[in-house]
């Protein structure tokens, strides 16, 4: 069998500040299947291939057989254009941030994993190969095992909005017990922040709609309020110290500056960078978008004594082991609505454009 070489940088810093590195590890495995994006557009330009070849590992990641991988919303905006910046001239790619499978080989620098482990993880939102494929590769530090108590589907579902709810609540907003939370939106991420906010011992409000107010209410949140039906200025009493705008429009955030605190932290998930980087390009967007939230930052925290973050999913080890903890605990889940298996992929992509499925959606391997 014959072993391939391919070029894969892992993140925009990859590309920019050194070349990818050839692991001395020769895999063993040549090529799998894999959901490549051609090209920009709707669902139907998935193109899922046979003997895609499979990189060599570099020394500290590990080779995971894939098992369940989840559809998060940033993998449609991918397959949309977003980011268009970085992946063009890197097509075609494999998209998804997500997966839970078993440990297939390791780096020769990986201590934490054996093969045949099962464990759980995600990339970071600029990796350029994804996890739509029988083998994904990801860092020592994007993964941990799986807790027996879930299923790969059920687990596959949970890292990426766990970690980018993580990094918002405590990276960015450094939450403690005590604190009060308030939480725009019940989608993954939301519902990710509602109960890690609860395990922290904080008070958590959140906006939803419709019957995701009682799975709000059941995960630990002290106020769940329809935003359809109620008008969310009125129901919701006091200050906060900490909002999360998972849904980022001009009237949440203005609602949800209008809630905090002084000293509060308003973190929104819609930040422009990625935006500005593919409309003006890297050298005009990046320092434009950097511009902008500067200004931000200057303007609420003259105006109303706040925080104001731009937030993103980053690769966190302790974080990790947190939500392994609380998974494993029962305490964080991620409903899933749907499963497709990997051949259906422009099926559940249709799925989620649509708006049929209204949940998580898992591909299955």
């Amino acid at each position: 069998m014959r072993v391939m070489r391919s070029y894969r940088g892992n993140s925009i810093a990859g590309l920019v500040s050194h070349p990818a590195r050839l692991s001395p590890l020769r895999s063993i495995f040549t090529g799998c299947r894999a959901v490549m994006l051609p090209r920009f557009g709707g669902p139907e330009v998935l193109e899922l291939r046979e003997n895609v070849p499979v990189p060599n590992l570099n020394p500290n990641e590990v080779l995971v057989r894939a098992k369940a991988v989840s559809i998060n919303p940033l993998d449609c905006r991918i397959r949309a254009g977003y980011g268009r910046s970085v992946l063009q001239p890197h097509l075609p790619v494999v998209i998804g941030r997500d997966i839970s499978g078993e440990v297939a080989a390791v780096g020769n620098s990986v201590k934490a994993f054996k093969v045949g482990q099962e464990v759980f993880g995600a990339l970071h939102p600029t990796a350029l190969r994804g996890t739509y494929t029988d083998y994904g590769i990801l860092s020592e530090e994007e993964l941990i095992e799986k807790p027996s108590s879930v299923s790969h589907v059920e687990a596959s579902a949970i890292p990426f909005a766990a970690l980018t709810a993580w990094r918002a609540l405590k990276s960015n907003a450094r939450i403690l017990e005590g604190q009060r939370l308030l939480v725009f939106g019940g989608g993954a991420v939301g519902f990710a922040a509602i109960q890690l906010g609860v395990a922290f011992g904080c008070h958590v409000t959140a906006s939803c709609v419709g019957q995701t107010k009682e799975r709000i209410l059941a995960a630990g949140a002290e106020q769940a309020v329809d935003y359809l039906t109620e008008d969310i200025e009125v129901a919701v009493k006091g200050k906060f110290d900490a909002v999360l705008d998972t849904i980022g429009r001009p009237e949440t955030e203005r609602i949800g500056i209008n809630f905090l605190r002084k000293g509060g932290n308003y973190m929104t998930l819609q930040g422009e960078a990625a935006s500005l980087t593919d409309k003006y390009g890297f050298v005009i967007g990046l320092p434009l978008a950097t511009s902008l939230l500067a200004k931000k930052k200057i303007q609420y925290q003259y105006s109303h004594g706040i925080d104001y973050w731009w937030t993103y999913m980053r690769a966190d080890p302790e974080g990790l082991a947190e939500i392994q903890r609380l998974v494993g605990a029962g305490k964080l889940k991620i409903p899933v609505e749907k499963t497709f298996p990997i051949t259906e992929v422009v099926a559940a992509h249709e799925a989620k454009e649509k708006k049929l499925v209204p949940g998580k959606v898992v591909l299955e391997l």
